[in-house]
């Protein structure tokens, strides 16, 4: 474990200096689905140095990234990585976007890093043995009532089929008189719910690389993380609630229009 964390961490910082070299400099800047949906250059290089990187090291094992997309190998070893987590933001010069980077073992989450390098601040978590920033233990709020929360949303650029418009959840929220921002990232939103910043997050039609290394950071920060329905959380869902634990089923209730 203890080389694996060592790989994780490096290819996190070593991705993060790449976008801080060129955040707010000269770059190519692509759209995928959507004319709002961007790639840039600095996407794909921060994705190779990442590639490179556990490639030197774990050659047999399978990774999932956002912009190769699955490079199979017959391992029990999957690495889920998101070059830039809030590529928008980057493009226009705006400094809440992250490297994300998980690792799962036979479907369970291991180890996670997100690293903001504008911000200097790096999130990691390890199965089992609590989350910190920048090397300082974190843990979720310790707010109980939902009436006072501070939330944090986002909207994809695909509205997925869901059982009701996504719009129609965020407006009987806001109508509940909750502070909600939208910063994003959801890598970042996560993390920073693991910290106590926000007290829940909810989103629609993430893909694994956003949520994986956040995921394990806000359950080893001491979060609740689950679908809309409250059922077990799994990474390749697509709906994600993740909140300090002790507003959780208020928010279930409101997300679900049950008095």
């Amino acid at each position: 474990m203890a080389d694996m964390k060592e790989v994780l961490l490096n290819a996190t910082m070593e991705a993060g200096k790449i976008i801080l070299h060129y955040f707010n400099g000269v770059f190519k800047i692509g759209h995928k689905e959507g004319v709002n949906n961007l790639v840039t250059e600095v996407d794909t290089e921060a994705e190779d140095k990442i590639i490179g990187i556990i490639r030197a090291s774990f050659p047999s094992h399978t990774i999932i990234s956002e912009e190769v997309g699955e490079l199979i190998k017959p391992s029990d070893y999957q690495w889920l990585i998101d070059p830039i987590d809030g590529t928008v933001n980057f493009a226009h010069g705006i400094p809440i976007c992250c490297v994300s980077i998980g690792l799962m073992y036979n479907g369970d989450l291991i180890l996670g890093a997100v690293f903001n390098p504008m911000m200097n601040e790096l999130f990691f978590a390890e199965k089992g043995k609590g989350a910190t920033l920048n090397g300082v233990p974190i843990s979720v709020s310790v707010k109980s009532d939902f009436r006072t929360a501070c939330l944090v949303t986002g909207f994809p650029y695909k509205w997925p089929d869901s059982r009701e418009h996504p719009i129609k959840v965020f407006e009987r929220i806001v109508l509940e008189g909750l502070p909600v921002r939208r910063l994003g990232s959801a890598a970042i939103d996560l993390c920073w719910v693991a910290c106590g910043r926000f007290d829940g997050f909810w989103e629609y039609n993430l893909s694994a690389w956003d949520v994986a290394a956040g995921y394990l950071i806000v359950q080893e920060a001491g979060g609740r993380i689950t679908d809309f329905d409250g059922k077990r959380y799994n990474v390749f869902e697509k709906e994600t609630l993740a909140t300090n634990g002790l507003i959780h089923d208020q928010m279930l209730k409101v997300i679900q229009k049950k008095s």
